[in-house]
């Protein structure tokens, strides 16, 4: 491998069994108020943000602004003759802390409708990419590119008031929502319809509107989007896209940088990148059993299978949450009522059946139930989006909503620059024998 690299692959696999040794004996100790585990292992539990726009709750799942997921189907404006809310109505509520009435979010898709014009630069450097480019790299790429029209960047340039710094960080949020739907069709439109792009619509709303660019014309997968950019907006702040937004722009960096950095996260397998691996997982499943609608047990035999290999199951399990996912009933229920019959939603189903009886049989897993990426890629399927690298870029545009508002209030609130402690496993074992105090 080369002379450095072993040396590294020497000293790192003696520091992975060293500290193994030290979270075995001494995982519970608290440091502080946090336990040696909870430092080692990715700050789990430790409670360090505060975000308004949402909140997490292991049982009941997500609750925006107090709202249920089941509540905010109720009570938040719908699209004349839908039944699904609208986002823009989600994001009223997250900024204000108020469900909004049919003219707030008919107002809020009427600023963004005005505010979507995406300069030719921006398509120009998306078009600069190889074709066989990532979606997701191009869509960050294409934030960047955006970036120019940042108003907090030029007005803190300028001599910007801290006091104003929440003005600038609203324009820049409302600015980039409105724009991110003709990004993101724009990738698609490149990258899987032959380049053949579509304009915007000015009379549809923001989903309605990406639904339209994108080449969809079936209003039930307007009522989809809608549906999925409402549900995946927001998770509170821990996450590593909203947590990565709050970070970066801890650093007054503009709201373009820091959605762009959060959207390097949303692109990771562990994170947004997920709802692409359950598709390929359910695709190589039909495609080694030979049939597009596997009974039970061939779906048993193949999730034992997976998880003798060493692999995970995709879409099963959650950091936080400790039963199924409300956002994952949604999307079931949705099935129900517009494709009930479709064979790869009715495998998503015969899964939820089957996999969390076997993994509560191993007895090590906290969580055995789906979580919304369990779904959404079969929901999509079902209209002809087989692009299931693309997924993530819907998720990111309805991320947007959550993050920027919360980072509305950052700016509002003057959350200051985010900077935790850090030590070296040199001083955690110097402080287990005694010589050092530091945390005391």
């Amino acid at each position: 491998m080369g002379i450095i690299k072993d040396r590294f692959k020497a000293k790192a696999e003696q520091a992975n069994v060293e500290i193994k040794e030290i979270l075995k004996e001494h995982g519970s100790k608290k440091i502080g108020e946090v336990t040696l585990a909870q430092v080692y292992q990715g700050m789990r539990g430790i409670t360090g943000l505060v975000t308004e726009t949402s909140l997490l709750d292991a049982q009941e799942g997500i609750r925006f602004r107090g709202y249920s997921i089941p509540e905010l189907q109720e009570k938040l404006p719908k699209a004349e003759g839908g039944n699904e809310p609208l986002p823009e109505g989600l994001f009223y509520l997250m900024l204000i802390g108020e469900l909004p009435t049919q003219a707030d979010v008919e107002h809020i898709t009427d600023v963004w409708q005005r505010r979507s014009h995406v300069p030719n630069h921006v398509f120009a450097t998306i078009d600069a990419l190889p074709l066989d480019t990532h979606p997701m790299t191009m869509f960050v790429v294409g934030i960047m590119a955006l970036q120019t029209e940042s108003n907090f960047a030029r007005r803190y340039k300028e001599g910007l008031n801290k006091k104003d710094y929440w003005d600038a960080t609203f324009d820049d949020a409302m600015d980039l929502i409105a724009r991110l739907p003709r990004i993101a069709a724009y990738i698609y439109r490149r990258k899987y319809k032959n380049n053949q792009h579509i304009q915007p619509d000015g009379l549809l709303d923001w989903s309605g509107n990406l639904a339209h660019m994108m080449g969809y014309k079936d209003e039930s997968f307007f009522e989809l989007m809608r549906l999925y950019m409402t549900i995946h907006a927001d998770h509170e702040g821990g996450n590593v896209s909203a947590h990565t937004t709050h970070l970066v722009g801890s650093a007054l960096s503009d709201p373009y940088l820091s959605f762009a950095a959060s959207m390097n996260g949303l692109a990771g397998p562990l994170h947004g990148l997920a709802n692409q691996e359950v598709i390929k997982w359910i695709y190589e499943m039909r495609e080694e059993l030979g049939t597009e609608s596997p009974s039970k047990e061939q779906i048993e035999e193949y999730v034992q299978k997976t998880i003798t290999s060493g692999k995970v199951v995709p879409g099963y399990g959650h950091a936080v949450l400790r039963k199924t996912d409300p956002r994952f009933t949604a999307q079931m229920e949705f099935g129900k009522k517009h494709m009930p019959d479709d064979p790869l939603v009715q495998t998503v189903w015969n899964i939820y059946e089957a996999v969390p009886p076997i993994l509560q049989s191993l007895g090590k897993i906290k969580n055995p139930w789906p979580n919304v990426d369990a779904h959404s890629g079969a929901l999509l399927v079902h209209y002809g989006m087989v692009e299931y690298e693309f997924y993530t870029v819907l998720f990111g545009v309805s991320r947007a909503l959550g993050v920027l508002a919360s980072l509305c209030w950052d700016r509002a609130l003057g959350m200051p620059l985010e900077r935790p402690k850090s030590v070296t496993t040199e001083l955690v074992k110097a402080w287990l024998e005694g010589k050092d105090e530091i945390w005391e």
